[in-house]
């Protein structure tokens, strides 16, 4: 287990079975027995918990539907991803739509009209498990504003309850873990992505599901490998090599659940690939924990390859899946690829359809990676080193110049109005969580604390990736799969200030008071943050000083 010696005796072959001693740390401080390492008891609140939880996800849900529907027009990359599930739902694969004159199809679409597509396949340039999603709003509520805004609402609303009871398994605190959740349900950036009918929010859910699993299988098999300390059952393998347990029901769930990110965005391998290390470091960890010798070698064997089936190759599978409707059509883009160029070689085996298959992904990565998108610009272009800070969001819609006395505008005369739809991060969250990430790295590397792992891996692997395409336009509202990830180091660090918690028959200390002040306040803070940039987050009219008042930054408008 990271963060601790291994303190069961083990002896090799012919000794006998393991057997706990307390022990101490690196620093010299006692460590409780093994068992309660292993698995820590689960807060025992189980309805407070779950009331807690239930309350925020609901908060976090009337904010994001509330008004869901307006403005009516298509947003930003709506007037291609609305279209594109629509097409997904009416003919199983995408199709181009007309665009002369340029906007036709939108105005067609939000006048009722949904006869704009071509009979022509169009090449869409990510995987499809996003455009569903959308799609199944549309299916359940027309092909209109709220209808392909519904299923982001609903997914980015969940990914609040995800946070909540993820970060309460870390933490074995329920008030921990719902810091977690009531932040990020007030983070600006997470708000306007549960807002609009872009991929992003998905890709966040899934893999903050994803890691939601790993973390239950955390828990999962080191309880198993506490109770085997105390069941008789082959001592001389568990000395050798520990508990087996090839078959980890949570690892294959978190596979699946790569698997849907990576058919969102293909953003998600860097994920995928830094989590899997990270939980190999746990195996190791707790074989370490139970006194097996040469810890890392047996655990790359016992653990390494049954983790590399469960989470990689499911993840493989369900990606290859998702991409179902556009294998079953043939009249899908490039799926006559193969028909029209005979394999050689190796490629003999594979079957014409994954053969057209492999030849779109190339053309789509030919397109991330080409002249075509170097070359382009973008005046919302936002390079990753900001992102932590803000440095450059990015504006989703405005309308300039609304005059005193129309559209809502309470303007003195000689001042117009407008109105805006900014994604932007909550600030005092993002520049707070900056300062907790470096201290979660800090944490994680000095105390060998766990939990901070999981913030670290997760923000890196949504971030650092992007340094190496910033050749080409990129921009901020990508950030969004990194704010779960910062909540969580916010929530850790929050613990830390606040202090152990008193039990029944202890007054609060002077620490935890100070702690529980620092907290509420850091909290409140941010809740009002956010409610101060709710106008320009929510496309309100304002007066042109309002909206300037909340533009921070030159670089911000």
């Amino acid at each position: 287990m990271a963060g601790v010696t291994a303190v069961i005796d083990d002896q090799g072959a012919g000794a006998a079975p393991a057997r706990e001693t307390l022990g101490r740390d690196a620093f010299g401080r006692e460590l409780p027995p093994v068992r309660q390492r292993l698995y820590p008891p689960m807060p025992r609140d189980f309805e407070g918990g779950w009331i807690a939880t239930l309350a925020i996800t609901a908060f976090a849900a009337i904010l994001r539907f509330w008004n869901l529907g307006n403005p009516v027009k298509f947003v930003f990359d709506e007037t291609y991803y609305a279209k594109d599930a629509y097409s997904l739902l009416k003919f199983g694969y995408a199709r181009q739509f007309i665009d002369k004159p340029e906007g036709i199809a939108d105005k067609q679409i939000l006048a009722g009209n949904l006869d704009v597509f071509k009979d022509t396949p169009s090449l869409t340039v990510h995987p499809e498990v996003g455009k569903w999603m959308i799609a199944a709003g549309e299916h359940l509520f027309g092909m209109n504003t709220f209808g392909w805004r519904f299923m982001p609402a609903l997914f980015g609303t969940l990914t609040v309850l995800l946070v909540i009871r993820t970060v309460r398994r870390m933490t074995r605190s329920t008030l921990i873990g719902a810091i977690a959740g009531l932040l990020l349900a007030v983070d600006g950036l997470h708000f306007v992505m549960s807002r609009v009918a872009l991929l992003d929010i998905f890709l966040a859910f899934w893999l903050v599901a994803a890691v939601s699993c790993l973390v239950a299988d955390r828990d999962w098999t080191r309880r198993r490998h506490a109770e085997s300390l105390d069941d008789g059952t082959g001592p001389g393998v568990r000395r050798a090599v520990g508990r087996l347990l090839l078959l980890r029901p949570w690892r294959i769930a978190a596979g699946v659940c790569f698997g849907l990110a990576l058919g969102t965005k293909w953003s998600a391998v860097w994920v995928i690939a830094g989590f899997g290390l990270l939980v190999f470091a746990w195996d190791v960890g707790a074989r370490r924990a139970l006194g097996v010798r040469h810890a890392f070698w047996r655990s790359a064997v016992v653990d390494g390859i049954p983790a590399f089936l469960s989470i990689v190759l499911v993840a493989l599978v369900t990606y290859t899946a998702t991409w179902t409707g556009w294998l079953l059509h043939d009249n899908a883009y490039d799926h006559d690829y193969a028909s029209k160029n005979p394999a050689h070689g190796v490629m003999k085996v594979v079957p014409d359809d994954f053969r057209s298959l492999i030849h779109y992904h190339q053309e789509v990565l030919a397109f991330h990676t080409g002249d075509y998108i170097k070359n382009a610009t973008h005046p919302y272009s936002s390079h990753p080193a900001g992102w932590p800070i803000i440095a450059r969001p990015i504006g989703f819609d405005a309308v300039n110049d609304i005059k005193p006395g129309t559209s809502g505008c309470e303007a003195k005369a000689g001042t117009n109005c407008l109105s805006v739809i900014s994604a932007v991060g909550t600030p005092l969250l993002w520049w707070g969580g900056a300062l907790a990430l470096l201290a979660a790295l800090v944490l994680w590397i000095a105390q060998r604390d766990w939990r901070f792992g999981i913030p670290i891996v997760g923000y890196l692997t949504c971030w650092v990736p992007w340094f190496f395409f910033d050749d080409r336009p990129i921009f901020f509202f990508y950030a969004v799969t990194m704010i779960p990830f910062t909540v969580m180091a916010v929530a850790l660090v929050l613990g830390k200030i606040l202090g152990p918690a008193k039990t029944a028959f202890q007054a609060a200390t002077p620490r935890r008071l100070i702690g529980s002040a620092v907290v509420g306040a850091f909290v409140v803070l941010v809740v009002l943050n956010f409610a101060y940039i709710w106008p320009i987050l929510t496309d309100k009219v304002l007066p042109h000083p309002d909206w300037l008042n909340r533009m921070w930054f030159k670089s911000w408008i």
